[in-house]
């Protein structure tokens, strides 16, 4: 009898040991991927060497005057006012690889399937080595919040590329993803959705499979109005296919639009009071660039194509700003979308790798 009793008193002490489950303030979450958008913009801003005909720049003194600045701090903050001046300024970003952070893929393969895959399942599977790969066989972290009390069925997808109903594999998970220009609009039944139905099905097409970011940001406006998800992805495009086109203007202004996307999400979480200080916000890319006469590509032969960035901002994540020493990774952040709703993801993926190091002492 002393002895069972000896044991189950040292069961309670080892389960009283355990941490208690984080508290978190936030309640919704809301994941951004803007595709192939390099970490050397992302923290210095325009490139005066690709201003001109190495990224067939015509117009050089209108992209000079809108982002050109003499410091990196100003060409980062006339590019991204809001990812410098609020996310920086109250939340946290990974991947200065000058500052001994960096962020990368591990996935090897440096481009979109795995890269997407790495970030929503948290690990990599080398069976997914092309974009035409089949239906996901992995269960995201968004197939499994789908099933998680209190936000299962207030998971959600939008994407400008129609491969995300494979990556999501949207027949098995559930998740609605809306996605390229034959599925980008939400059943919604508003008057903005009819709108934008047509304005998909009418719209000069630049690419076949990828829709214009704009077209697939109103879309997604329209479904958080009246669907008021939970969980939201939302992958914009347009910054990966301008620098596949050597665009290097149409590069910087998609990502300056991006910027101002977020910005509208954000506001219009702090504007609603079930939203206000209850939302993060995460923002990253899939897959980097390489640099002087490569930085049209990426893939596995391409140098550098492996550096990322992340960037969060949210209620429970302290204002520490540009992350130095700390490296990270893309397969990190699944468990981070769950860990800002205090869910662990690890616990049902024991491939996923475990969360960035967001959570801490306030300074």
């Amino acid at each position: 009898m002393r002895a069972v009793l000896l044991v189950a008193l040292c069961v309670a002490t080892a389960i009283d040991a355990q941490p208690a489950p984080r508290r978190m303030r936030s309640t919704h979450v809301i994941l951004v991927i803007t595709d192939g958008f390099r970490w050397q913009e992302l923290f210095g801003g325009a490139d005066s060497s690709m201003i001109g005909s190495a990224g067939r720049v015509s117009d050089t003194a209108s992209l000079r005057r809108a982002f050109w600045r003499e410091t990196p701090s100003g060409r980062r903050a006339a590019l991204l006012p809001f990812v410098w001046g609020t996310i920086a300024e109250r939340g946290q970003i990974f991947g200065d690889s000058m500052a001994g952070s960096p962020s990368t893929v591990t996935n090897g393969l440096k481009f979109s399937y795995p890269g997407y895959s790495e970030a929503f399942t948290g690990h990599v599977d080398p069976r997914i080595d092309s974009n035409e790969h089949p239906p996901n066989e992995n269960r995201t972290v968004f197939e499994w919040l789908n099933t998680q009390p209190p936000v299962a069925g207030k998971v959600a997808a939008f994407a400008t590329w129609s491969a995300f109903r494979r990556i999501i594999n949207a027949g098995r998970s559930h998740v609605p993803v809306y996605d390229g220009w034959d599925n980008g609009v939400a059943p919604t039944g508003t008057p903005r959705a009819a709108v934008l139905r047509n304005l998909f099905a009418t719209t000069n097409r630049l690419w076949a499979d990828n829709a214009l970011d704009a077209l697939t940001h109103q879309a997604t406006l329209d479904y958080m109005v009246v669907r008021k998800p939970r969980v939201l992805f939302i992958g914009y495009g347009e910054t990966d296919e301008w620098a596949h086109d050597g665009r290097y203007d149409l590069y910087l202004r998609s990502a300056h639009q991006v910027d101002a996307f977020l910005a509208e999400l954000w506001s219009r979480a702090q504007a609603d009071p079930v939203t206000r200080d209850r939302t993060t916000l995460i923002v990253t890319t899939d897959h980097g660039r390489g640099q002087g006469a490569r930085w049209r590509d990426h893939g596995q032969r391409v140098d550098g194509a492996e550096r990322i960035w992340i960037a969060a901002i949210g209620p429970d994540i302290p204002a520490l700003g540009v992350r130095t020493g700390t490296p990270s990774t893309q397969s990190q952040v699944a468990s981070s979308i769950a860990a800002v709703l205090g869910l662990d993801w690890p616990s049902a993926e024991p491939r996923a790798a475990k969360a960035l190091p967001l959570f801490g002492t306030r300074p």
